[in-house]
């Protein structure tokens, strides 16, 4: 077996890099208030922000959208849609909306009122916003193994589920109208769900008639993952272990621009006629007719094309493996990461990275702003900016676009990174001169902490 990693594709198009100088980010850092969601793409040279809505689309996928109907109703390009979604994941009631965050809207809306209680493995942040939105709570129930960055764990993304059992007991169905399971947990550092752990949860949710939801926005990852590492998935395809992780669940939401390898889209899926009835209704208000769900045609098509080829073997061997590449070149000369890496991302472990400075003052943002000022990387604190009192660890993610980037990009990036961990020391504090209500980490400002 070859070493090497090899891109499962030929690139047909490119798209030109513009490079900045240090003294040019550091300007347009200050300007930013040292906020990377807020300077323009143009001044990034490796956007490692998200891979939600990145992904490079496939020739498969550019050829379907050619033939997107944009008929307001009934249009074929959402029966196309729906029985790739029903191929995968099996449920009656298909929902479309423009993305993830408006599928969650629209659940909560349904199904939760003032005083609620969601539990999760890990919410991540839209879908705790969502939720709180509504009045209700957002309960995060990891593994204990979980909020330790450095312990290794096959499943480190799984769901406490002694503490869920014991919160359905004493609430019960009254007060918890659902369960979700986020896959991979990304707030938890990208980490996978076993199946163990989702049947575990399923009959959990079943002693008490509470119905199971599944965040599905890494499915295949995490599928692929359950392959490499649970016992008696082996010889299965992700497709197969996909069918069984959804064959537990009652509902999902799902934002297509992850594992649906899309630039926009997601839906909602659910088993319960009366529940899809309200969701379509709210649907329609917010989103568009049901059968479009705030997409064009084009969008569908392409939805509908990339969750079957995120399902690829080649394709996720790729995936997983490029990603470790970046994780093992930076962890073996000591920078300290969550292990073991996930699908999507690697997780910088700001605290232990910036032992100095405290969660106070924003060790994953002050890191990341490290990392733009010496190379032009972009990436996103998720901690104690993102999630405020809830934040366990203060973690810098560097989530890796889908087909976008090859391996000098990757090897840039363990460069900057390795400059950027020599040069810890000199890193220094921020303090917050602005923040929204919800949501406040896309536009919050900093300035350097005053000693």
């Amino acid at each position: 077996m070859h070493k090497t990693i090899i891109e499962p594709f030929r690139i047909k198009s490119v798209e030109p890099l513009r490079r900045t100088t240090p003294e040019e980010r550091r300007a347009l850092l200050e300007h930013a208030g040292y906020n990377l969601f807020s300077i323009a793409s143009e001044s990034i040279l490796i956007d490692l922000l998200t891979d939600s809505g990145t992904a490079a689309m496939s020739t498969e996928q550019w050829a379907a959208m050619m033939r997107g109907d944009e008929s307001y109703a009934g249009s074929p390009s959402f029966a196309r849609f729906k029985a790739a979604v029903q191929g995968i994941f099996g449920f009656r009631h298909v929902i479309p909306t423009h993305q993830g965050r408006a599928a969650e809207h629209i659940l909560f809306t349904v199904m939760c009122r003032k005083g609620s209680i969601v539990p999760n493995n890990t919410h991540f942040d839209t879908t705790r916003a969502n939720c709180e939105f509504r009045g209700a709570e957002a309960v995060d129930l990891p593994i204990p193994e979980a909020r330790e960055p450095s312990l290794v764990h096959p499943f480190k993304g799984n769901m406490d589920a002694e503490r869920l059992a014991a919160l359905l007991e004493r609430e019960g169905r009254e007060r918890v109208p659902l369960v979700m399971l986020t896959i991979t947990n990304n707030s938890g550092g990208g980490q996978p769900v076993s199946m163990a752990n989702i049947r575990a949860v399923k009959e959990i949710c079943a002693k008490h008639s509470i119905p199971l939801y599944v965040d599905a926005c890494r499915f295949a990852e995490n599928a692929y993952f359950i392959k490499l590492r649970e016992p008696g998935y082996a010889d299965k395809t992700p497709r197969e272990i996909a069918r069984e992780i959804f064959s537990y669940a009652d509902g999902c939401t799902m934002s297509a621009k992850k594992d649906g390898l899309a630039n926009i889209g997601g839906f909602l899926g659910t088993n319960d006629d009366l529940i899809a009835q309200q969701e379509k209704d709210l649907l329609i208000l917010t989103e568009g007719f049901p059968t479009y769900g705030g997409l064009a045609g084009r969008d569908l098509e392409a939805i509908a094309v990339g969750l079957n080829e995120a399902l690829d073997e080649d394709y996720l061997n790729y995936r997983i493996a490029s990603t470790a590449y970046l994780a093992e070149h930076i962890s073996r000369e000591g920078v300290p990461i969550m292990q073991p890496p996930g699908g999507h991302a690697v997780y910088i472990d700001a605290r232990a990275f910036l032992p100095h400075i405290p969660p106070a003052q924003f060790p994953g943002v002050a890191l990341a702003a490290a990392l733009y000022v010496e190379g032009g990387i972009r990436s996103v604190e998720i901690g104690t900016l993102m999630f405020g009192e809830h934040a366990a660890m203060d973690l810098v993610r560097l989530a890796i676009p889908r087909r976008v980037y090859t391996q000098s990009h990757i090897d840039y990036v363990v460069e900057v990174i390795l400059e950027v961990w020599r040069r810890r020391g000199e890193i220094r504090g921020l303090e917050i001169t602005y923040q929204a209500p919800f949501l406040r980490h896309f536009t919050a400002r900093f300035r350097p902490h005053s000693v």
